[in-house]
């Protein structure tokens, strides 16, 4: 599902993190390990004891999983920061500097610098006025009120009663009733073109009324700090957290990064290297969601700040009230118990809020192709942990290595084992083939050029589309899926595909489901191999699995556009509502 894709994260991600982690994430009542006493006798002997790094190595190596930096870091004295494994295929070596991006936990930075921003407006330190006849800026301001502009050029969202409504905490808490929409957007769109977009973009759910994942709403927060700062967001941030925190080696500039020397190259779950996932264009639309680049020295003093409640080096960086509206939960992601001994799940601004065995951890996790991160901190234990892996799709296992490392420094018996890892649990699991069923129209028929006012056009081939540029996206999942050995062939005479290119997949391939229903894969493809492995390769979410899924409707024997659904990630309101797919599905695309 798309809601699932960015974390392969985004995620940018997060979301998949909880989806497949959660059950698994012993949660109790909260219970404050006396004020971090406990912690502060065991840190003398350290956290990561030669078992704990013997288990890391194991789960590494499990799972695939190339290299792996941790911080494990205490309110008072000095981080621990271990690493294994490799930084790049020429086998250099993680080291505490290796740079990572830090995909999604980067919005909790655009949270607290939204929040600085405010607290700037609220002691007549702001360098751009508010719009005529707002007198504040608080966390409940009306995005109608500071982006305000003719035709796509303000904030407006197509329910128009949500439109009028949303504030600050509502599109920063994911209940802006708007689901993430990642394919939306393509590498060279910018945060304005994204608000200009979302009057477009279909909600899911009424406002307030359903956690909903979305990264466009932190290109949102990101351009409103720009558009009131005075200054560029990421320049904005530079100064007010980086600096201010000593986070000398964290930019939001891939170019700068890979110029240290000291960037981690990515790799799928599949162990293929992928190339950097951002050029400077496309990370500078991402910085809000999931733009930063760090490495777990810095990323030690930005947790650190958050165990002691906004104070580094004995000078406060977040203020008190902007600390606790970014990580106190604003709203539900998960609303109940799986069991007994599981907690809800909430989320304030950028920030998760849950309870590991009786412990309060605050936490976000992250997704980026070949990337995985996850970054916690325990309010009441006074400590931290953040762990950057160069592999895709890795949540489950760092979420493992996570609550191992918990358990070492909480002085918990750990229940888990060398055979509880995720490859493990999951290695039988199969998807079922049953796409033998009989297309109603000729496959020519669905083949054309389709559009949406939010998502823009692309054109789907049949395999006998005789166009050049039918003919080269032909070749290209040819080459690919041969060298895979796939079944996936493009000789299967049930696949449409197309070319699309988007911040997170080049291509799409549609496969025939059963009568005018196509199982959706959004994928990249690398027909030219990358790195020193030039085998032809594509990196998606493995067939079998399809992403979402396209219903087309025919009308009077033609082909008139089509709908995706499947892509939220749960059943939303339209879907409850109406019948028709013009009106049901999550996107509807109308045939050129």
């Amino acid at each position: 599902m798309l809601s699932n894709v960015l974390a392969i994260g985004v995620g940018l991600v997060a979301w998949p993190l909880i989806s497949y982690t959660y059950p698994n994430f012993k949660l109790l009542s909260q219970i404050p390990l006396f004020g971090g006493t406990f912690w502060h006798a065991h840190s003398n002997k350290g956290v990561i004891t030669p078992q704990l790094s013997t288990f890391i190595e194991h789960t590494l190596a499990l799972e695939h999983i190339t290299g792996l930096s941790v911080a494990v870091v205490p309110k008072q004295g000095e981080p621990e920061f271990h690493t294994w494994g490799h930084r790049s295929e020429d086998g250099d070596e993680v080291t505490p500097e290796t740079r990572f991006h830090m995909a999604s936990v980067s919005k909790a930075f655009c949270a607290t610098a939204l929040g600085l921003l405010i607290d700037d407006f609220e002691h007549g330190w702001n360098v751009t006025a508010l719009p005529t006849g707002m007198t504040e800026l608080t966390w409940h301001t009306r995005l109608r009120d500071v982006l305000p502009g003719p035709g796509d050029e303000g904030w407006a969202l197509m329910d128009t009663w949500a439109s009028e409504r949303a504030n600050f905490k509502d599109i920063l808490g994911h209940v802006s009733g708007v689901p993430r929409h990642d394919a939306a957007y393509g590498p060279s769109d910018k945060p304005l073109h994204m608000i200009g977009r979302l009057r477009y973009l279909r909600p899911a759910f009424e406002l307030r009324e359903q956690w909903s994942y979305n990264n466009i709403m932190y290109m949102v927060a990101a351009h409103v700090i720009e558009t009131y700062a005075g200054q560029s967001y990421t320049s904005f941030v530079q100064e007010r957290l980086f600096a201010p925190l000593g986070m000398t080696s964290t930019t939001f500039s891939p170019a700068e990064a890979e110029a240290s020397g000291k960037m981690t190259h990515g790799w799928t779950k599949e162990g293929r290297r992928v190339p950097e996932c951002f050029n400077e264009e496309t990370a500078l639309a991402m910085a809000g969601p999931g733009g930063i680049i760090s490495n777990v020295i810095d990323m030690a003093k930005w947790i650190s700040t958050w165990i002691n409640e906004g104070v580094y080096d004995n000078q406060t960086v977040i203020p008190d009230y902007v600390y606790k509206n970014v990580s106190y939960s604003y709203s539900v992601a998960i609303d109940h118990p799986t069991d007994p001994e599981h907690s809800i799940v909430g989320y304030g601004m950028g920030w998760f809020r849950t309870s590991y065995r009786g412990h309060d951890v605050v936490w976000h996790s992250g997704a980026l192709p070949g990337l995985s991160t996850l970054v916690s901190f325990l309010p009441s234990d006074e400590i931290g942990v953040t762990l950057f892996a160069n592999g895709e799709d890795k949540a489950e296992p760092l979420m493992l290595v996570l609550k191992r490392i918990l358990d070492s420094a909480l002085g918990l018996t750990s229940s888990l084992s060398h055979t509880s890892s995720p490859s493990a649990r999951n290695a039988t699991q199969t998807e079922p083939d049953a796409r033998n069923a009989t297309l109603s129209l000729s496959l020519d028929a669905f083949a054309g050029t389709y559009t949406n006012p939010g998502y823009g056009p692309f054109t789907l081939c049949s395999p006998s589309s005789p166009s050049t540029y039918c003919t080269k996206i032909q070749s290209d999942f040819s080459i690919v899926d041969n060298a895979q050995g796939t079944s996936a062939s493009v000789s299967n005479s049930k696949d449409l595909l197309a070319a699309w290119s988007r911040v997170w997949s080049s291509h799409v391939r549609m496969r025939h489901q059963h009568d005018v229903v196509f199982d959706v894969y959004l994928t990249s493809l690398y027909p030219d191999g990358y790195g020193k492995d030039t085998t032809p390769f594509a990196k998606e979410r493995g067939i079998g699995t399809a992403d979402g899924v396209a219903e087309f409707v025919v009308e009077e024997g033609r082909v008139v556009g089509f709908g995706l659904s499947g892509f939220v990630g749960q059943v939303t309101e339209r879907a409850r509502t109406y019948e028709g797919v013009r009106d049901r599905a999550e996107v509807w695309f109308d045939r050129v």
